[in-house]
Order: structure tokens, then C-alpha cells, then sequence
């Protein structure tokens, strides 16, 4: 029987359900079963769809098995010291990006030919699944402001590589 889930607020409750959401995704990218993720985590098949879903009531030890499992790295901030090292807290995303104007994403994009603009959500999986590919000293500051955007808007201040 599942534990009682704990109070918690709207914005954490979204947060979870966002980094459930992300590892399963990231989970399919990969071609990785439930089954298989499961037991490479050390836990039933339930429970990793509990995680998927964000819910509260599982163990963080749980969501950091299923991250580790993966392949992943969950990092924690605290957002007012990037403030106060004169980061910005939040940059704005155009609607599409275009590839040509991001040379390092341009270059993770070969497998989509034709493709011109990605959408800020494709362009996100994109980093995060190839990030080892990325070439980090040659980052423009404007690909570097849009990567640091995706993951303030769309990865909950986390790159998932």
C-alpha cells in the first residue's frame, strides 16, 4: 500500500510531475523498458510509474535510483546565489529556434534533416540527450543564454545529462 502522500504546494507538486514526466521520456529516448529501468533501480515496475508520474509519496531515494539508473545527475541550486552572481533568474525563449542562429545545436540536429527550427522543447531533449557531444568551449554567449533559458523554463533548473 502506498504511503500518504505529504502536504506539499502546488509549484512542488508541479515539479515533481515535471521531473517524472522528463524521465520517462528520457527513459523512451533511450529505449529502455519499464521493466528493465526498473530493475536496474532496484524496484518494481509500480513504483517506477509512481515516479514517472511525480508522485509525492515515493522516497527520494527511489527518484535517485531511477535518475542514477538512467544515466542521469539531479543537481541542487539555490537560485538566489545565481542571482547574486549576476546570472538572470529567468531569459525569455522565442517561440521557435532556429537552428542556424546555435551552431552547437545545429550540429546535434544532423540526424533531422531538413529541419530548420526545433521548437524550445525539442531543442531541450536534444541538448540533454547528446550533451556529450556538445563542445562546451566553443558555446556563443547566445547559445549559452538559450540553453540556460530551456533549463530555467522547461527543465525546472536542471540539465538532465
Amino acid at each position: 500500500m502506498p504511503a500518504a502522500t505529504p502536504p506539499i504546494g502546488e509549484r512542488e507538486k508541479a515539479r515533481l510531475e515535471t521531473l517524472g514526466q522528463r524521465l520517462r521520456a528520457h527513459r523512451k529516448q533511450q529505449g529502455i523498458t519499464a521493466i528493465s529501468a526498473a530493475e536496474a533501480a532496484g524496484m518494481s515496475r509500480v513504483t517506477l510509474h509512481r515516479i514517472e508520474r511525480g508522485e509525492p509519496s515515493v522516497t527520494m531515494g527511489a527518484y535517485l535510483s531511477v535518475i542514477h539508473a538512467l544515466g542521469l545527475d539531479l543537481e541542487v541550486f539555490d537560485p538566489a546565489s545565481r542571482r547574486a552572481e549576476g546570472k538572470p533568474s529567468t531569459l525569455a525563449l522565442p517561440a521557435r529556434i532556429r537552428l542556424a542562429d546555435y551552431p552547437q545545436l545545429k550540429a546535434l540536429a544532423w540526424q533531422t534533416p531538413g529541419a530548420e527550427e526545433l521548437t524550445p522543447a525539442d531543442a531541450l531533449a536534444l541538448y540533454e540527450r547528446n550533451w556529450r557531444h556538445v563542445d562546451q568551449s566553443r558555446l556563443t554567449p547566445q547559445e549559452r543564454a538559450l540553453v540556460r533559458g530551456l533549463v530555467e523554463h522547461l527543465g525546472g533548473g536542471r540539465l538532465l545529462v
